[in-house]
């Protein structure tokens, strides 16, 4: 490449060349010096330009015929298929390989196109990762045989509990997988888990992942969960709770609700204590009525009393603040176990949940009033017959027992029977957000 610069000198008749600068381009160096004042000097200048130019074009020629080869190499393997670094990959192969180009040291236009063997080795090294999304890879592809054997040992013998501690197996799921595999026998596959009711190709993806790494449950770190649970406990131990019996009480009455953590209800019923706020708040007389009630409460893990709102500061309501506390009073001395160290591990058996966070979560709240829970508890009671997976089950006992106790207008008196119940339904449905 030759640039031929002259600088004139326009004040003399003749143009003479006052200063001849000649810059020389011989493979990619640069040269500058005076032109020769000789025409014999010069001439040999010029063949030597003339000698880079050839040898300059004809590098730019054998690149391009070079580029066109290797790019009709890999467009025929692309194409038909042929053996070699470019064919089509076949199906468990890596992807075809992109073309990146090398930027020629002579020329900064010629380019020069090379597999792109950075992305083979990233291909290679990231197949060996177990699928995640894609539905059209076989489960049992995406784990070893150990893999496998460990993640079937643990759906085909654990308990409901245990299920429940895998990741997206709590509540439903994990019954769902119980009642499979006791109707269709154990497992023998991993794409045999796809057929249990709530599980598909990406849930059992997660289920299996969270088998194979379990995370481990921090007992120590507290939770405060003192929102709606009084006193404050590990959220742990309310997370291992097989059923609870969530109890609710008015001025003539005791009702309670057993739930299991499938969300089933197991029992469902209300007693009359005659003898509330009847003259001057025997003790004795509490005690029968209490007493009565506790005899016939089932076994659960944790019993949950609603934490009456009734402020102290309202003296109206004085008398019906004093009766909801020694109602209170006396479940809790009945229910919890006794001769139990203050400072053992045991959680406390017997938990208020606050009346307010119930209502709130049920959109039962007017300001700071709670109205009756009676349609919402008619729709839970309706979804449990029409929906295939309810909010909350029902035997067909229950609903039949209790069809027409929540009516408009209804005087049957089960307001206690309708906040037992949402109580128990907020206690599991907060409790998962919270855990979430």
């Amino acid at each position: 490449m030759l640039l031929y610069v002259s600088a004139v000198n326009t004040k003399k008749k003749k143009a003479e060349p006052t200063e001849d600068v000649l810059l020389c381009y011989t493979g990619g160096l640069k040269s500058v010096g005076q032109q020769p004042k000789d025409r014999t000097s010069c001439s040999t200048h010029l063949h030597d330009v003339i000698a880079n130019i050839v040898d300059y074009l004809l590098g730019l020629l054998t690149m391009w015929v070079a580029r066109r080869f290797i790019s009709s190499v890999a467009q025929r393997g692309h194409y038909a298929g042929q053996s070699g670094l470019f064919r089509r990959p076949q199906h468990g192969s890596p992807p075809e390989l992109e073309l990146r180009y090398l930027q020629c040291t002579c020329c900064w236009r010629s380019r020069v196109p090379v597999a792109g063997f950075e992305t083979l080795n990233a291909t290679i090294s990231s197949s060996s990762e177990p699928c995640k999304e894609d539905s059209s890879v076989p489960l049992d592809a995406c784990y070893t045989p150990e893999q496998r054997v460990a993640i079937l040992q643990l759906l085909n013998n654990a308990t409901p509990a245990e299920l429940a501690g895998v990741k997206l197996l709590r509540g439903r799921k994990s019954l769902n997988i119980v009642e499979y595999r006791t109707k269709n026998g154990p497992f023998k596959t991993l794409e045999s888990v796809v057929n249990v009711p709530l599980l598909k190709h990406k849930s059992a993806v997660v289920v299996f992942n969270s088998i194979l790494n379990p995370v481990k449950k921090q007992k120590k770190v507290r939770i405060q969960l003192a929102k709606f649970i009084r006193p404050e406990i590990d959220r742990s131990w309310l997370e291992d709770a097989n059923t609870i019996v969530s109890l609710a009480c008015g001025t003539n009455k005791i009702a309670w609700a057993h739930v299991d953590r499938g969300m089933a209800v197991l029992d469902w019923q209300q007693l009359d204590c005659p003898n509330f706020l009847k003259g001057t708040y025997m003790a004795s007389a509490y005690l029968n009525d209490v007493s009565a009630v506790v005899s016939l409460l089932p076994s659960a893990d944790f019993y949950i009393i609603e934490k009456s709102s009734i402020s102290a500061q309202n003296t109206a309501l004085f008398p019906v603040m004093a009766h909801m506390r020694t109602v209170e009073a006396m479940l809790f001395a009945l229910l919890e176990p006794r001769n139990c160290p203050p400072e053992s591990n045991i959680p406390p058996r017997v938990l208020n949940m606050m009346r307010t966070a119930v209502g709130r979560h049920f959109g039962l709240m007017v300001g700071e009033s709670r109205t009756s829970g009676a349609q919402t508890v008619r729709q839970l009671m309706t979804e449990s017959v029409t929906q295939k997976f309810p909010r909350i089950n029902f035997p067909p006992d229950l609903l039949v027992k209790y069809r027409n106790s929540f009516q408009m207008g209804s005087r049957r008196g089960g307001e206690e029977l309708c906040d037992a119940l949402l109580q128990a339904v907020a206690f599991y449905e907060l409790l998962s957000e919270s855990s979430s």
